[in-house]
Protein backbone atom coordinates (compact mmCIF):
# COMPACT_ATOMS: atom_id res chain seq x y z
CA UNK A 1 0.00 0.00 0.00
CA UNK A 2 1.41 3.25 -0.83
CA UNK A 3 1.08 6.54 0.72
CA UNK A 4 -1.19 7.95 -1.80
CA UNK A 5 -3.45 4.88 -0.89
CA UNK A 6 -2.72 5.59 2.86
CA UNK A 7 -3.44 9.16 3.02
CA UNK A 8 -7.12 8.32 0.63
CA UNK A 9 -8.00 5.72 3.63
CA UNK A 10 -7.24 8.10 6.25
CA UNK A 11 -9.48 11.14 4.28
CA UNK A 12 -12.07 8.69 4.26
CA UNK A 13 -11.63 7.97 7.80
CA UNK A 14 -11.93 11.63 8.18
CA UNK A 15 -14.73 12.38 5.98
CA UNK A 16 -17.00 9.21 7.57
CA UNK A 17 -16.12 10.46 10.91
CA UNK A 18 -17.28 13.77 10.20
CA UNK A 19 -20.37 13.06 8.83
CA UNK A 20 -21.10 10.49 12.00
CA UNK A 21 -20.03 13.22 14.95
CA UNK A 22 -23.43 14.16 15.98
CA UNK A 23 -25.82 11.92 14.25
CA UNK A 24 -27.84 8.76 15.60
CA UNK A 25 -26.44 6.95 12.90
CA UNK A 26 -23.29 4.72 14.27
CA UNK A 27 -21.82 1.34 12.71
CA UNK A 28 -22.82 -2.05 13.94
CA UNK A 29 -19.85 -2.10 15.99
CA UNK A 30 -20.88 0.44 18.09
CA UNK A 31 -24.06 -0.39 18.70
CA UNK A 32 -23.44 -3.63 19.33
CA UNK A 33 -20.75 -2.14 22.09
CA UNK A 34 -23.14 0.74 23.16
CA UNK A 35 -26.24 -1.65 23.55
CA UNK A 36 -25.27 -5.28 24.57
CA UNK A 37 -26.64 -6.78 21.56
CA UNK A 38 -24.91 -8.61 18.92
CA UNK A 39 -24.07 -8.25 15.87
CA UNK A 40 -25.46 -11.35 13.85
CA UNK A 41 -29.16 -9.64 15.88
CA UNK A 42 -28.67 -6.10 14.64
CA UNK A 43 -27.99 -7.91 10.95
CA UNK A 44 -31.58 -9.71 11.66
CA UNK A 45 -33.21 -6.64 12.67
CA UNK A 46 -32.12 -4.74 9.79
CA UNK A 47 -32.56 -7.66 7.40
CA UNK A 48 -36.30 -8.37 8.07
CA UNK A 49 -36.93 -4.93 8.21
CA UNK A 50 -37.09 -4.25 11.62
CA UNK A 51 -34.18 -1.72 12.30
CA UNK A 52 -33.50 0.65 9.43
CA UNK A 53 -30.07 1.15 8.08
CA UNK A 54 -27.94 2.22 5.29
CA UNK A 55 -24.81 1.89 3.54
CA UNK A 56 -21.78 4.34 3.80
CA UNK A 57 -18.35 4.12 2.67
CA UNK A 58 -15.63 3.52 4.78
CA UNK A 59 -12.28 3.21 5.76
CA UNK A 60 -12.14 0.07 4.37
CA UNK A 61 -15.48 -0.33 2.07
CA UNK A 62 -18.90 0.14 2.45
CA UNK A 63 -19.91 0.15 6.29
CA UNK A 64 -23.70 -0.42 7.27
CA UNK A 65 -25.11 2.21 9.63
CA UNK A 66 -28.31 1.99 12.25
CA UNK A 67 -29.56 4.38 14.25
CA UNK A 68 -28.23 3.97 18.13
CA UNK A 69 -31.91 5.01 19.49
CA UNK A 70 -33.72 2.70 17.48
CA UNK A 71 -31.32 -0.19 18.64
CA UNK A 72 -31.55 0.60 21.95
CA UNK A 73 -35.43 0.65 21.85
CA UNK A 74 -35.80 -2.73 20.02
CA UNK A 75 -33.15 -3.73 22.42
CA UNK A 76 -35.69 -2.55 24.98
CA UNK A 77 -38.39 -5.24 24.18
CA UNK A 78 -36.76 -7.89 23.74
CA UNK A 79 -36.80 -9.90 27.14
CA UNK A 80 -33.77 -11.75 26.79
CA UNK A 81 -31.76 -8.54 26.09
CA UNK A 82 -33.36 -7.08 29.21
CA UNK A 83 -32.53 -10.29 31.48
CA UNK A 84 -28.80 -10.06 30.17
CA UNK A 85 -28.61 -6.56 31.33
CA UNK A 86 -30.44 -6.56 35.05
CA UNK A 87 -27.82 -9.37 35.20
CA UNK A 88 -24.89 -7.38 34.68
CA UNK A 89 -26.10 -4.68 36.55
CA UNK A 90 -26.66 -7.15 39.34
CA UNK A 91 -23.01 -8.47 38.82
CA UNK A 92 -21.78 -4.81 39.53
CA UNK A 93 -24.02 -4.50 42.58
CA UNK A 94 -22.45 -7.42 44.02
CA UNK A 95 -18.82 -6.28 43.32
CA UNK A 96 -19.79 -2.76 44.32
CA UNK A 97 -20.66 -4.72 47.92
CA UNK A 98 -17.68 -6.53 47.57
CA UNK A 99 -15.17 -3.32 47.66
CA UNK A 100 -16.75 -1.54 50.26
CA UNK A 101 -16.24 -4.95 52.36
CA UNK A 102 -12.76 -5.18 51.14
CA UNK A 103 -12.65 -1.39 52.34
CA UNK A 104 -13.91 -2.19 55.83
CA UNK A 105 -11.98 -4.74 56.42
CA UNK A 106 -8.40 -2.59 55.34
CA UNK A 107 -9.39 -0.12 57.40
CA UNK A 108 -10.27 -2.22 60.48
CA UNK A 109 -6.63 -4.08 59.53
CA UNK A 110 -5.34 -0.24 60.07
CA UNK A 111 -6.77 0.12 63.74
Amino acid sequence: MGWDDRIDDWDAALELSAQLEGSDWVTLDRAARETGVSRAALRSWYRSGNLPSRLTEGPHGPQRLVPLASVAARAEQSPRLRKSAERKLDVEAQLELLRRRVDALEQRLLR
